[in-house]
């Protein structure tokens, strides 16, 4: 399995803005597409005002192409001109992690 591990952190007094707009109108469309996280966590300790999410898929060519699909989708647009980089998100990082042969993963 190939694991996306994303990290946006948030302006700071945005977060709970930010993840309203999210539930509202990014998770539906991602659930469409590549369908539930694995997780997605909110820091407490540490860096603040990030968030974290894990979306699983069964290599690289799936993601490349259930990303690109996502893409093109008319509301995808739209929640990305809602949460453009600078009114909620500061910074994006992401990772991309295969599972170890015993990971229940």
């Amino acid at each position: 399995m190939l694991v996306d591990i994303r990290r946006y952190t948030v302006v700071p007094g945005k977060l709970k803005a930010y993840l309203e707009v999210y539930e509202a109108y990014g998770l539906p469309v991602q659930r469409r597409h590549v369908g539930d996280p694995l997780g997605y966590f909110i820091s407490e300790v540490g860096e603040l005002n990030q968030v974290v999410h894990l979306w699983g898929y069964e290599d690289a060519a799936d993601r490349q192409r259930r990303r690109a699909e996502m893409e093109k989708d008319p509301e995808w647009v739209e929640y990305k001109k809602k949460t453009a980089t600078g009114q909620y998100i500061q910074r994006q990082e992401n990772q991309l992690v295969v599972s170890a042969p015993w990971s229940k993963l």
